[in-house]
């Protein structure tokens, strides 16, 4: 069998249990762990193990092996993880994501990389030998082990045998057996996939705990365990107890009660595996049947309602069929936020690391959902914040000592919905943006500044290309790249970005997003013939402006008086070729739109505002070609199709100096 079509499965689950890893040791480096953290660790390091094994990855299984003793002594009570144990361990999982990115795509191993794991474990392994032996001494030996092992009922349906673990066993040493067969039912009632019997078993002590702890390690969640060593100080052991079958008394403490609960609630709450593609096809199929369905409700307008009352009542109830059918399927999309917060833990830690300041991260509405392709999108400017918030927002602990703070900063990721779109939040309780020193910098730069500008406008300085406050250059922050690409980055998926500040007190970012960019809230407007859709989030106002409001400048260039500012006039007709165009007249029968990108406003002229609605966007590049000023396209009720306008892209063609 050709067990290489497995590979992707493997390297997408083994990147999974390394988030699942790195999580786990970041909870008990901070104390916020519970007891049974460890074993969640455990399990996913050993599930790499197994799956590297499987398949021939010899590296990853011997660095998983390695680590995965360390992590053993540590759940057995035989070792305490301190922090430069977990800094080990973290070293660690760093390693093995780079050796799957080497199985699965060919590169080369990092062998310093490599290196520097297998000896910060082998220094944490051979720094607690002495006080092990110690130890050891005083303990008494074990004589035997007893095992009272109970399967869960459903065991046989995850792929798993009582009798291979009981033959595992038997491999370390002698194996007494006793099966406990009491809650066996008639013959006739007899469902052969579920287990019914459990079992007392009996090994030599000379058997290693770990070994014990492997063979059931595929099999901790479903069944009941008991192991207890008998100390070879006692003149005679005790029989072994036995096995009530209503429950075992879990000797061991990673049998955790609370633990045991919730994954059995979870039991019902299963999932597959989907590729993104096919999901894709999905949401393109049933974004084709809401064109159809809006097409068949346009046509429907024109039968006569008495004649036709059980068609058009079958068409309402398609109707609601349809939107909901869309809504469910857009949440195929949709994942938690916290795809994109579970990264920041790591590299908070990192960076406070390296910057010697002591930071404290806290997180909320991770569960708040938002489409996959934005997520994937935003990780990169929320990863500038984050690290700008460490660098340049937070002070040193003794700075914050001396101002009367706590010298642990505290920078929060907050996400929330509002309406049809997701706020994400970063905010530090640093020393907040410098007013004064932003203005000093931008008159330097020769930036355009107001008289007596507001807070806002002076912290939107900071997004200009370039703008630096920072009096050093690292490679963290402060040679100027960033803010900028950051803002043309949210813009790019529709959204916003605004800051807040108070000196001494601390920063805000606020980032605003729709929630998908496969849908769009756009109002369509009829320009030269055809029908346009303006993204919604962009339009500020229309009006209809008199002849005295159009003014022309240089002969050429238009702008239009909107009370006391002058804007850029676009005629879009002229923009696209189109009949019809306004340019070069000053008729007043147009309608102009006020839109906004960029933190520049525009007018646009069209002939007719037809109204709002909600549509499904398609990418024109893919299926034609790259068309400048149009973002993409859709297909209306009446089967025609509709350009959407890229406002940001007019914005920049159109910049201009400004008009005295």
């Amino acid at each position: 069998m050709d067990i290489t079509r497995f590979h992707a499965a493997f390297f997408e689950e083994s990147r999974e249990n390394l988030d699942a890893m790195e999580a786990g040791l970041l909870a008990m480096e901070s104390g916020s762990a519970d007891g049974e953290t460890i074993n969640v660790v455990f399990r996913a390091a050993h599930s790499i193990k197994g799956g590297a094994a499987t398949f021939g990855f010899t590296a990853i299984s011997e660095l998983t092996h390695q680590l995965e003793t360390l992590l053993d002594e540590a759940r057995s009570g035989r070792r305490q993880l301190d922090a430069d144990a977990i800094g080990a361990l973290l070293v660690s999982g760093d390693a093995l994501r780079g050796l799957l990115a080497a199985a699965e795509h060919g590169d080369a191993i990092d062998t310093e990389g490599l290196k520097r794991a297998h000896d910060g474990l082998a220094k944490m392994m051979g720094r607690e030998v002495a006080a092990t032996t110690k130890a050891a001494s005083k303990e008494p030996e074990i004589a035997e082990w007893r095992i009272g092992f109970k399967p869960a009922p459903s065991l046989f349906l995850s792929g798993n045998d009582p009798l291979r673990i009981l033959r595992e066993l038997a491999g370390h040493g002698e194996l007494g057996v006793t099966a406990l067969d009491n809650t066996l039912p008639k013959f006739s009632e007899l469902d052969p996939y579920e287990a019914y019997i459990a079992w007392d078993l009996m090994l030599p002590g000379s058997v290693p705990r770990s070994a014990i702890d492997d063979a059931f390690a595929w099999v901790e969640d479903q069944c009941e365990l008991a192991i207890e060593g008998i100390p070879a100080t006692s003149a005679i052991a005790p029989p072994p107890a036995p096995v009530d079958s209503d429950n075992v008394v879990a000797l061991d403490t990673r049998a955790n009660s609370d633990a045991r609960k919730a994954t059995t609630a979870d039991a019902g709450d299963t999932s597959i595996r989907v590729a993104v593609n096919k999901v894709d096809a999905l949401i393109n199929l049933v974004g084709e049947l809401v064109i159809t369905q809006a097409m068949l409700r346009q046509r429907s307008t024109q039968l006569d309602p008495v004649a036709n009352e059980l068609l058009l009542s079958g068409l309402e109830l398609l109707d609601r069929n349809t939107r909901d059918l869309q809504e469910a399927v857009m949440g195929v999309r949709m994942l938690p936020v916290e795809f994109a917060f579970s990264r920041f833990p790591r590299m908070v830690r990192d960076l406070a690391a390296r910057l010697d300041k002591k930071v404290r991260l806290r997180t909320s509405g991770e569960a708040t959902e938002l489409d996959k392709g934005v997520i994937e999108k935003i990780v990169d400017p929320l990863v500038h914040l984050v690290r700008n918030s460490i660098d340049h927002g937070l002070e040193s602990p003794a700075d914050r000592r001396a101002a009367g703070k706590d010298e642990t900063g505290t920078i929060s990721l907050n996400a929330q919905h509002q309406g049809g779109h997701i706020v994400i939040e970063i905010t530090d309780d640093g020393r907040g943006l410098d007013r004064e020193r932003i203005l000093r910098k931008a008159a330097e730069r020769g930036l355009p500044i107001g008289d007596n500008p507001t807070d806002a406008q002076v912290w939107d300085l900071v997004f200009h290309p370039g703008f630096s406050t920072a009096e050093q250059l690292t490679d963290l922050s402060g040679r100027g790249v960033g803010m900028d690409v950051v803002k043309k980055n949210i813009a790019a998926l529709g959204g916003q970005v605004e800051i807040r500040s108070k000196k001494g007190t601390g920063t805000t970012v606020s980032i605003r997003l729709p929630l998908t960019l496969a849908i769009l809230d756009g109002m369509t407007v009829a320009v030269g013939g055809e029908v346009f859709i303006l993204p919604l989030n962009s339009v500020i106002e229309s009006l209809q402006p008199a002849a005295g409001d159009i003014r022309t400048i240089a002969g050429e260039a238009r702008v239009l008086r909107v009370r006391e500012d002058y804007l850029p006039l676009v005629d879009l007709a002229a923009q696209y070729g189109l009949s019809g165009s306004h340019q070069g007249t000053h008729a007043s029968n147009g309608i102009a739109v006020v839109v906004e990108a960029d933190g520049q406003r525009l007018s646009l002229e069209v002939d007719e505002l037809l109204g709002q609605q909600q549509v499904v966007v398609k990418n024109l590049e893919a299926n034609y070609r790259r068309v400048q000023g149009i973002s993409g396209a859709t297909i209306l009720g009446d089967g025609r199709v509709a350009l959407i306008v890229d406002v940001g892209g007019l914005v920049q063609a159109q910049r201009m100096p400004q008009a005295a």
